[in-house]
């Protein structure tokens, strides 16, 4: 298990880690099974919840295998204009479909080198996603800040967002927005000493 650690100086040299995620209200990112139908339960019709400018501002996606395989089986035109990196020590390059190479790549490197590779790449900022890749990133202090979509729907069981800590995460709540669909938005920093 790691410890949550904090930047330092060497953390110039990697890409920032940022978050953007829905959270059922009892803290779960999917069901067990990895299925995320919950999410589309609540009606948000003509809502903005920032998405896609917060994507716009990233530089690329580094997500997890569940999170790929996920949205690989949504079936139709991938939804990232941005590189994905997929990270991985059990995908292969034939589990990427021929009209995603070029788009996605995978990984076997370790969050912390992935981080530094994608900075010498020119990379800056990277929306991360995936509750178990979010967990390790969180562990590792990569994650600079997250943005939570609470739905109001609790689903009992599942894969949770935040996992086991070595220490307290000090965060800094820098906004909350409600929605009249009854989602509750909020955007925290995580405090460095």
């Amino acid at each position: 298990m790691y410890g949550v650690q904090f930047m330092n100086d060497d953390a110039l040299d990697r890409t920032s880690g940022h978050v953007y995620i829905a959270v059922s209200l009892d803290g779960f990112v999917a069901r067990s099974d990895r299925t995320i139908d919950w999410l589309t339960k609540q009606e948000t019709e003509g809502e903005e919840h920032g998405y896609a400018a917060f994507v716009e501002s990233m530089d690329g996606i580094v997500m997890g295998r569940g999170s790929f395989e996920t949205v690989l089986g949504f079936g139709g035109n991938w939804p990232y204009q941005k590189p994905v990196v997929v990270m991985s020590g059990t995908l292969t390059a034939g589990d990427v479909p021929d009209e995603l190479i070029g788009r996605v790549r995978l990984s076997d490197l370790d969050p912390v080198e992935q981080m530094r590779a994608l900075r010498r790449e020119g990379w800056r900022r990277a929306y991360v996603d995936g509750g178990g890749l979010v967990q390790a990133f969180v562990r590792l202090g990569l994650i600079e800040d997250f943005v939570l979509t609470t739905i109001p729907i609790l689903i009992g069981d599942g894969i949770r967002l935040f996992g086991e800590l070595d220490g307290d995460l000090d965060l800094e709540l820098l906004g909350v927005t409600p929605y009249p669909s009854g989602l509750v938005q909020s955007h925290y920093r995580v405090r460095r000493e």
